[in-house]
């Protein structure tokens, strides 16, 4: 049996769950304390945002087109690599180089076209901007092999503290063949130097016919990741199957149970996996039954938000609506909706100006104002 404690601040109830898993947990405010403004509209599927040392934002749009969108005009930047926007593939995700203001580096993540037979796979990528073109393109990582299905390509770009780069690739919807296999590609978490290059530490690079740029395996679909403002850990959330979307946190050479372990059951109603742990395998800081369809990921860490400040966003994608949630060593206590009934959220970011910003398919970029 649940026992929830109920504290009441001026603005709302708030309410700490000593276990949280079931959607119906999560609450909705009675009162708003933040307008919306739209920062840029008329998006299909906005899958990443970057912000640029000068204020303007780059865009990635699923079908292909990267975007500059700067003082209110959009502009389509050229020589952007082909991708197969197929499914749930096409241009994904888009982050800068912690130095960019001295080296220029801009990384993307797309569905890489590797055939006339339209197969695929992700590829993660660098290159500079010029005049409105991309220049000095740098194929960092492609997975391998490619195929023809549609779903489970990842696929989110962080760095660390120390300027690793980390990346995601989906199981690519092979799960009992590639999530619990190092010596394959596919529902991994990736690590590696800024040029591609793979760290020394990386925990499988002395392992013979290990892929040496996986950082943990046992993922289904990662597409939210993001650094902990405070402790420099990688936090990531996935898609689990039908329920068992899962918030992890990222550590080196672990096994995060994919598809072994599950908190979820195939899309049919079928038992999928019988068994949630195993000695050995990671269990997830959160899961969600029934799936909310996480994507994008970001905690709260600006000022502006005074009463959010330390909370974890994450957008869905299912519901429609982007959430909060109130952490506790680790664990959450507390979830509510923000944006309800938005659309589906495809990412939040927090720009440089302090400001929350979220991309909704069908509509476009967000910015959550703080009512004074």
């Amino acid at each position: 049996m649940k026992i929830i404690h109920v504290l009441c601040s001026f603005t709302l109830c708030i309410y700490q769950i000593s276990t949280a898993q079931v959607d119906s947990n999560i609450k909705t405010p009675t009162e708003i304390n933040y307008t919306l403004e739209t920062v840029v509209a008329n998006l299909d599927i906005p899958w990443g945002m970057a912000f640029l040392p000068d204020g303007s934002m780059l865009i990635t749009e699923k079908k292909g087109q990267l975007i500059h969108f700067n003082n209110g005009v959009k502009t389509v930047i050229g020589n952007v690599p082909e991708v197969l926007a197929r499914g749930q593939g096409g241009l994904l995700d888009v982050c800068l180089h912690p130095d960019y203001s001295k080296n220029g580096w801009i990384y993307l993540t797309y569905s890489a076209k590797t055939g006339e037979d339209k197969t695929s796979n992700t590829t993660l990528m660098r290159s500079k901007l010029q005049d409105g073109q991309l220049i000095d393109i740098e194929i960092l990582y492609t997975g391998s092999p490619s195929t023809k299905t549609s779903h489970h390509f990842g696929s989110r770009i962080i760095f660390d503290d120390k300027g690793l780069l980390y990346f995601s690739i989906g199981d690519r919807g092979e799960h009992f063949v590639n999530p619990q296999d190092i010596s394959k590609d596919g529902g991994k978490i990736y690590r590696l130097k800024d040029d591609g290059s793979i760290p020394e530490d990386n925990p499988f690079v002395h392992q013979a016919d290990a892929k040496k740029a996986i950082y943990s395996y046992g993922h289904r679909n990662p597409q939210g990741m993001t650094k902990h403002p405070v402790t420099g850990q990688i936090w990531e959330n996935e898609h689990g199957p039908q329920g068992g979307d899962e918030i992890n946190i990222l550590e080196k050479g672990k096994n995060y149970g994919w598809p072994v372990i599950s908190y979820g059951i195939n899309y049919d109603g079928t038992i999928l996996t019988e068994k949630t742990e195993m000695a050995g395998m990671e269990q997830p800081l959160y899961y969600y039954v029934p799936s909310i369809g996480p994507s994008g990921m970001e905690f709260v860490y600006s000022d502006k938000y005074p009463e959010w400040r330390g909370s974890l966003l994450i957008g869905s994608l299912k519901f429609q609506y982007l959430e909060r949630l109130v952490l506790s060593e680790n664990k959450v206590t507390y979830r509510e909706k923000i944006m309800a009934d938005i659309g589906r959220v495809r990412n939040v970011k927090m720009s440089p100006d302090g400001y929350i910003y979220v991309a909704v398919e069908g509509q476009g970029i967000y910015k959550i104002v703080p009512k004074k």
